[in-house]
């Protein structure tokens, strides 16, 4: 695959801050383009964005700098080279920049390159996006984790959890499914509303009141699907991510938003054994913090067979860190999100990795979102099971559900929904 352009600009994320995005033609006319997403609760080790940190544009986070880097040195450095393959592509970007964390180009302009050109790819061979990702026989459409409450960093509440998610697994297709995940969304809308409370929503589209509690939020949920004629834990089950890591002060668990209280990590587990025996939690993500190591050991042999324990912060999709957590047993399943680790083959290397090692996967967005509906292509092409994207509004989060009816309708006989076998342990 000889490339004829490559071109970046700054567009904007689901938050209106800056990001990156970039198209690539090669020399057969066919185009691809990608953008790059963007976190605020962001693991240690992540990939390192790169922002233009003048005060004097969008308040120092511009990625002038990164576009540049692609409009220049990248777009001079590639030349007429042929790519073979994708892992070809992203290694040259991965060797020009040099570093471990992608720091000097940026993995938002590296992520954004890699997108491009694997929709480039998929263009000039005319297959979809997914199969240019992984070629198999059939494939899994996903069950979609909704996130309908919004807490912690993505939401200006008294949360001290950042998202309570619903599952809608009993199902025979995605598209039922989601339409039962947007009944009951609705429902939790009219419901919350009723309550006197505040229906404006997250970063993530999930409503955003202040609460009682914390452990309220998952009852006005399990109260909503009722509502809306569901079974919780039949037709409808709960996933949560407290994203712990924000709480962590000082080797201690600080429920920050909320009462001050703070508690042990042997304390937040026996906190989620309760919730999971009173509640019908399928899936803990960032069940403790990511520098908990033994924290997180304990958890998963407490846990680890009631429930899908993610790990995010502790893994940031990064291949090296997976291998090490898979070898001291931490977890059962991995967080999956593109731009922690900045290309598309290091992503499906960490996938690759943790399936052979029977870890499950969780594809994910970033809670700075754009249009670009490639994690949709991506949970499907790696027949992961489940994705999350956000809520039933905000048309960043649903523009990957309608990719993934599209999906569905044109796969037909060749891909089956996930539904239960997802949340089984």
């Amino acid at each position: 695959m000889k490339i004829k352009e490559l071109k970046a600009r700054e567009v904007l994320d689901s938050r209106g801050n800056p990001t990156v995005e970039a198209e690539i033609e090669l020399a057969d006319g066919s185009k691809g383009r990608g953008i790059s997403p963007s976190g605020a609760s962001t693991g240690e080790k992540e990939a390192v964005e790169l922002r233009d940190n003048d005060a004097k544009r969008y308040g120092g986070k511009g990625v002038e700098k990164a576009v540049s880097q692609l409009n220049n040195e990248v777009a001079r450095s590639i030349g007429n080279a042929d790519f073979d393959s994708q892992a070809a592509f992203d290694h040259f970007l991965i060797d020009l920049d040099g570093t471990t964390n992608k720091e000097r180009l940026g993995a938002n302009a590296i992520l954004a390159a890699s997108i491009a050109f694997a929709r480039a790819t998929a263009d000039a061979k005319k297959i979809p996006l997914y199969r240019q990702l992984v070629e198999r026989e059939q494939y899994i459409i996903p069950v979609p984790c909704m996130n309908v409450i919004n807490g912690g960093r993505h939401a200006d509440n008294n949360l001290d959890f950042q998202e309570f998610m619903i599952a809608p697994h009993h199902a025979p297709s995605f598209k039922e499914s989601i339409r039962m995940g947007e009944e009951v969304f609705h429902t939790l809308k009219n419901l919350l509303k009723s309550k006197g409370y505040f229906t404006g929503v997250g970063d993530e589209g999930g409503f955003a009141p202040n609460l009682n509690s914390n452990e309220e939020a998952i009852e006005v949920i399990l109260e909503a699907i009722h509502q809306a004629g569901y079974t919780p834990g039949t037709h409808i089950s709960i996933c949560i991510d407290p994203a712990t890591s924000e709480m962590w002060q000082n080797g201690r668990y600080v429920f920050y938003k909320s009462s001050q209280k703070q508690v042990s990590s042997e304390e937040l587990i026996m906190l989620w054994d309760k919730w999971i025996k009173q509640y019908p939690i399928v899936l803990l993500e960032d069940g403790l913090g990511e520098n908990d190591w033994h924290g997180w050991k304990e958890m998963t042999i407490a846990l680890g067979s009631k429930v899908e324990l993610v790990g995010d912060d502790i893994f940031c999709t990064n291949p090296k860190i997976i291998a090490e957590g898979i070898r001291q047993g931490i977890g059962n399943s991995v967080l999956i999100k593109l731009n922690q680790i900045g290309t598309i083959t290091e992503t499906l290397d960490a996938v690759k990795l943790a399936q052979e090692n029977n870890y499950n996967c969780f594809i994910s967005h970033r809670s700075g979102e754009t249009e670009d509906t490639i994690i949709a292509d991506l949970v499907v092409a790696t027949n992961a099971g489940h994705i999350k994207t956000g809520s039933g509004c905000r048309s960043e989060r649903v523009a990957k559900f309608n990719q993934l009816i599209r999906i569905e309708e044109e796969l037909g006989g060749k891909a089956f929904f996930a539904g239960l076998n997802t949340f089984k342990i």
